[in-house]
This record gives structure tokens, C-alpha cells and sequence, in this order.
């Protein structure tokens, strides 16, 4: 009897009706707004946590920008233009400037959408050439892991990965959550310093700035309009509509593209606009887009909402191309209607003939990539660097109960204080001859919405959880009926029932929810990814619930009459099992099979196979799983076959070393099958 997936909708609904509750409340603080003032202390509130998600921004450093090469055209030039966001963090860009500039001309700011060639990509140099002819200075730059800036190339274990822009984008910014950075900030801070090398042009009029992008390029257009004081105008194109469109179609988005705790603040993405409200903005959709127009109407309309109580409902307006997704160009036209509305020109909205360059042509960098540059660092090295900085600042947790409370604080739970209500489901019965071996299943309602699926494998049918002195409760890597159909294979050294327990996302739950290309668990963009993204606006880990799910489990097993409880985790669910060994008290005993032995070796390695859902946001400032596993010593805590970050063993030596670098105690180090 194959049972997965029974529960395959759950995630989805749960979220759902997470989202749907947040967006409510919502709505009725926007339909309480009803004059100038509120408006106004709207707009400021919506800044000041936007300015919080995204923070602290960096420290404004040289940009040392230089001019690597002019190309001249019919009526413009390009340079090709170097500048470094960061200390040795290189930014590639192309800055159109019109011929025989007499006086300052306003600027525009061009952020790329998710194309492999970045500012080469024929759409982009369209719009470039497109305002540049019309009088504009156009600086469109590379983002990071496009165009001449990808980070992965040649380098171990990232063949799958390497030159693949969203890839690329959701390795790095996995890292990073686990230093307590957002990827989205990196982003943002390269259009901001973009802005900063625009406005140190002589060119250029520093009261007529506008920006624009498509896609991702409307994402970091929308960031760089939230987060900069300067722009005066903006066009975010194939990007505006809700988070609960998103969800409700089951859109993955890219790392960038998931702020940490936006839905938590009660943020829309249109409030990304309304936090320079009643700043000029256009907002351009695709009638054909999978950034849903419906949404893209409604984010307008509550941005309209607050434009008009400040007097300027003009200042926003909508322009929805008949074309799939994309910067095509009728949208192209209404940006330039648009921005010369505002910037005062009397030009010809319409696009003259575009001759694209050849993408050679507009190459900054040595052979067109920013690691052939003796001044480059990537981005992994700083976050390498954190990781780093983060382990010798952190301060040392004296205390068990001490321990407990950071990490009750860093997974956003609490430990469930009664057994939860459970259902009990139709048997699965493996083996098609006698002697049968039985799954009698249970289900517990862990939280509203959530169901765990309670395994227990024994030799007969039963409908009910049995009384008895041991059980094991097995938190399996992916499905708990799978990896015990031939026994858990572990000596325990008593007589135990079995259970496996599938936590939510796992096993029967997971999710049969937003497939793209195929049904991998850990597919870049498939449904694990979705829904621990979800879970990170919301500002609750996903891992946190998870942890939830074994606590009530164990809860429930106590109150029908298991005395002694022996946790085994294996793989992801390893992780899962050490911090619900550690809050509970009532699990006696810890084995963990093929755990990581460091959230910071998933940081060190330059990829890690380790999933979103498996990490804690900004943990490193606080605590690794070492902290955990030496915490577990009194639970006479085994870790047997350690992964690595690619989820292969690791070697004896490297065991030995990590051993030693973590000052993880010999009681625990003695239980490796690696003969410590």
C-alpha cells in the first residue's frame, strides 16, 4: 500500500489560511485610514519596518569606480563602468549617456530582471536605448550571479548550480539566513550604490531620477523606491501584485524576493510603494503574467488609496501590457510616457529602432566575468567571513534551561504543555504474505491545520497507542513508512515499540503542491522551498514546526503510558530530533543518524544540499549544533554516520577534526560508528 502524500494539500492550506488572516487584518487597517494624517503615519510606519526587514544597510565605502572601455554609437556612447558596492565586491554596469550633452539630464537607474546575460539582455539594452535617444543617462548594472558576475563558476559540488542565475541566488542567500543576512539586501545595496555612482556623474540632474526594472528588476526596483529618499520616480514592471496571489497559485519566488518577516509586520508588496508615497510611480503588468494581474489591480488600488488621501492620485498609475511576462515594448513605452511626464522632457513617447549591441561588446570585466578581477572578492567569502566573526563573538550558553529558552526564541515555538487530540487512520500492512507487517497510523493535530501521521510498525493490527515502559520514535530523513518497511536497523538495547513519525512537509505530508519541472524534495523550486519561504515572512521557521510536531507526539505517547522514549533522527530529520531532544523532558534518550555536525560547515562548504526548511534564520549569533549536541550528553546522545554539507559521510579524519574545532564532548564523539 503506497501512502504518501495523504495528506499532500496541508502545507498549502495551512499557509493559506496563515496568509489569508494576515492579508484581513490588513485590509481593515487600510480601510481605517480615512484622512491626511493617518495616511501619512501609514506611509511612516510601513518605512520604518521596511527599513528593519532590509537593515542594517552597509557602511558607505569608496565606490573606486572606473571606466574599463567607451563604445560610441549613433547618438550615444556606452562606458562600461566598474564600481564596487562593497570593498572588493565588483558591480558591472553600462552607463548610456545622449551625445553632445549641453547642461544636466535626468538619469535612470536600470535593475535587471532574471536573465542569464544580465544588462546585455536584449529587453534591457531596449529600454537603454530607448531613453538614452530620448535624452535620458541610463545606468543599468549586473546583479549578482548574472551577466559577468556569476559566483559559482568552477567551483566544487556547484555543477548543477553554476551559471544558473535563481540557483545561484537561493544557494547564496540560504548562507546567508544562516548569518542573520538577507539576500535582498545585498541586492538593494548594489542598486543604491548604483544610484550613488549616478549622482557623482556631472551629467547628470539630481532632482530627476528615475528607476526601472522587469521581474527581478521590478522586485529591486521597488526595493531601492522603499529604501532611498532619492528617486523621483519609479517603474516596477511584471513584478507588483500580493503575497497572497503568490501563494494562493503556488508561486516560488527567488530568495531575494522574500523578505524575513514582511508578512509578520503585516507587509503587502504594495507597501513597498506607498513607503515613498506619494512618490511619481508607475506600476507596469503583462495581462499574460504569472505575477498575477488580479493582484497587481489590488496592490494599485490600495496604493491609489493612499496617494489620494495625500493629495496625489495622479502620482500612481497602472499600464497593463497584452503580453506574457516580460519588459516588452508597450510597457517600454509607458515608462517613457511616463518618466517624461515627470522628468519634464518633451519627447516622443514612442520607441525609436534598436540595434542591440552583442554582448562582448558590452563586457566590463576581464573575458566578461567580475573573478578574472584582481580587486574581487565573492560574495560566499563574505559570508564566510561572518560565520567566522559570529563563532568567536558568540557568547558562550552556561546553562541547559539557558539553552533552551534561545532556542525556543530562535524556532518561534513553545513546548506544547498537554497530549494534542489524534485520529486514527486505516492500517497500511507491508509484505504480501504472512508473516504481515503492520503500520497502524494515527494522526495528530499538532496545531490547527497541522497534522503529523504517527507510525507504528509492529505485527499486528491495533487502534490504539499501546502502553509500555520503551518505545522508539524514529524522525525520518523523508517518509517514516519507507525508511522503516525493513526495520530501523539500530540496536537499542531494549525492548521497544516502534514508531515513525512524519512531521509536517514529510512523508504523508508532503506536499503534492507546487511542482514546476518534477517532484524532487529538493528541487531549487519545488514545494519544501515554498513553503519554508512562506515561513520565513511569516517569521516562523518552518523547522520550528516541525520540532512542534515530535514535541506533540512525545506529549501524546506519555499520556498512553509510554514511560521511556528513545528519539532517532536520520538526516533531516536528525536536526529535527536534536532540538526536540534537547526542549523536552520527557525523551530519555537521543540517536541521530547522518546529522550535519555544524550549521556553520553549511556556510563553509562553498554549496550545501541541506534545504531552507532545515535551517534557523540568523542562528550563528547565537548558537550552532554543537551547542545542542553537547547539551544532550545526559540523553546518552549517539551520532552515527555524520553528514557533510552535500549529505555524503564524512571521513574519519574530518570527523576527528570537526571533533575538535566545535569542542563537541568525547561522550557524544565516542558514539560515532567513525571510531573516534
Amino acid at each position: 500500500m503506497h501512502i504518501n502524500s495523504r495528506f499532500g494539500h496541508m502545507m498549502q492550506d495551512y499557509y493559506l489560511g496563515q496568509v489569508r488572516k494576515i492579508s484581513a487584518k490588513r485590509k481593515k487597517t487600510l480601510a481605517g485610514i480615512k484622512n491626511t494624517l493617518q495616511a501619512k503615519q501609514y506611509v511612516e510606519s510601513v518605512r520604518k519596518k521596511i527599513a528593519a526587514i532590509f537593515g542594517p544597510l552597509p557602511e558607505r565605502t569608496p565606490l573606486n569606480a572606473r571606466t574599463a572601455g567607451i563604445v560610441r554609437k549613433n547618438g550615444f556612447t556606452i562606458e562600461k563602468v566598474i564600481y564596487y558596492s562593497r570593498p572588493d565586491f565588483p558591480v558591472t554596469g553600462n552607463l548610456y549617456l545622449p551625445a553632445g550633452i549641453k547642461g544636466k539630464v535626468p538619469a535612470v537607474l536600470g535593475l535587471c530582471g532574471h536573465s542569464q546575460s544580465g544588462k546585455a539582455d536584449p529587453a534591457y539594452q531596449s529600454f537603454c536605448q530607448g531613453l538614452v535617444l530620448k535624452g535620458y543617462a541610463v545606468f543599468i548594472i549586473d546583479p549578482v550571479s548574472q551577466g559577468e558576475r556569476y559566483q559559482f563558476l568552477n567551483t566544487p559540488d556547484a555543477e548543477d548550480i553554476s551559471g544558473r542565475c535563481c540557483d545561484e541566488h537561493n544557494m547564496t542567500g540560504k548562507q546567508l539566513r544562516l548569518t542573520g543576512e538577507y539576500f535582498g539586501t545585498w541586492r538593494a545595496w548594489d542598486g543604491i550604490r548604483g544610484l550613488d555612482y549616478l549622482l557623482s556623474r556631472p551629467e547628470v540632474d539630481a532632482s530627476r531620477i528615475g528607476v526601472t526594472g522587469n521581474s527581478g528588476g521590478g522586485t529591486l526596483t521597488s526595493y531601492v523606491n522603499a529604501l532611498d529618499d532619492r528617486p523621483a520616480m519609479a517603474a516596477p514592471g511584471c513584478f507588483i501584485t500580493t503575497y497572497l496571489r503568490n501563494l494562493e497559485n503556488e508561486l516560488p519566488s527567488d530568495c531575494e524576493q522574500i523578505p524575513p518577516g514582511m508578512l509578520k509586520h503585516g507587509l503587502e508588496i504594495s507597501d513597498l510603494i506607498i513607503a515613498r508615497a506619494p512618490r511619481p510611480v508607475i506600476i507596469l503588468g503583462q495581462k499574460n503574467d504569472f505575477f498575477d494581474p488580479r493582484g497587481t489591480l489590488e496592490a494599485y488600488e490600495e496604493i491609489k488609496h493612499i496617494y489620494s488621501l495625500l493629495g496625489a492620485k495622479d502620482n500612481i498609475r497602472l499600464s497593463f501590457g497584452p503580453d506574457n511576462h516580460g519588459y516588452t515594448q508597450t510597457n517600454r513605452e509607458s515608462m517613457y510616457r511616463f518618466f517624461n511626464e515627470f522628468a519634464n522632457m518633451k519627447k516622443d513617447d514612442k520607441e525609436p529602432e534598436i540595434k542591440a549591441c552583442e554582448t562582448a561588446e558590452l563586457q566590463c570585466a576581464p573575458e566578461g566575468q567580475v573573478i578574472n578581477l584582481a580587486d574581487n572578492k565573492l560574495l560566499r567569502s563574505f559570508t564566510l567571513e561572518k560565520a567566522a566573526a559570529l563563532r568567536q563573538s558568540r557568547k558562550k550558553i552556561n546553562s541547559k534551561e539557558g539553552l533552551k529558552s534561545a532556542v525556543l526564541k530562535k524556532l518561534a515555538v513553545k513546548i506544547p504543555e498537554s497530549a494534542p487530540a489524534h485520529r486514527i487512520l486505516r492500517l497500511a500492512v507491508y509484505a504480501s504474505t504472512p508473516p504481515y507487517i503492520f503500520f497502524n497510523r494515527f494522526a495528530i493535530e499538532t496545531e490547527p491545520g497541522i497534522t503529523a501521521i504517527l507510525n507504528q510498525r509492529c505485527g499486528r493490527d491495533l487502534y490504539h497507542i499501546p502502553a509500555a515502559d520503551n518505545a522508539i520514535l524514529y524522525i525520518p530523513h523523508l517518509s517514516a513508512y519507507e525508511e522503516l518497511k525493513d526495520g530501523l536497523g539500530l540496536d537499542s538495547g531494549i525492548d521497544s515499540l516502534l514508531f515513525g513519525l512524519d512531521v509536517r512537509g514529510i512523508g504523508e505530508t508532503t506536499p503534492r503542491t507546487c511542482n514546476l519541472w518534477d517532484e524532487n524534495f529538493f528541487s531549487p523550486y519545488n514545494y519544501d522551498y515554498f513553503y519554508a519561504s512562506h515561513a520565513i515572512m511569516i517569521g516562523k521557521p518552518y523547522l520550528g514546526g516541525k520540532v512542534l510536531d515530535v514535541l506533540s507526539a512525545v506529549k501524546l505517547l506519555k499520556s498512553c503510558g509510554v514511560k521511556q522514549i528513545h528519539l532517532v533522527g536520520r538526516g533531516q530529520g536528525s536536526i529535527v530530533a536534536a532540538f526536540a531532544g534537547l526542549l523536552s523532558d520527557d525523551i530519555s534518550r537521543v540517536t541521530l543518524l547522518n546529522a550535519p555536525f555544524a550549521y556553520e560547515e553549511m556556510v563553509l562548504s562553498p554549496v550545501t544540499r541541506w534545504p531552507l526548511s532545515c535551517i534557523i534564520p540568523g542562528t550563528l549569533d547565537t548558537l550552532d549544533l554543537p551547542d545542542v549536541y553537547n547539551a544532550l550528553t545526559g540523553k546518552k546522545l549517539k551520532i552515527t554516520d555524520p553528514w557533510d554539507a552535500m549529505f555524503k559521510p564524512l571521513t574519519k579524519s574530518k570527523i576527528n577534526s570537526l571533533v575538535n574545532k566545535y569542542s563537541i564532548k568525547k561522550a557524544i564523539a565516542g558514539g560515532c560508528n567513525a571510531d573516534l
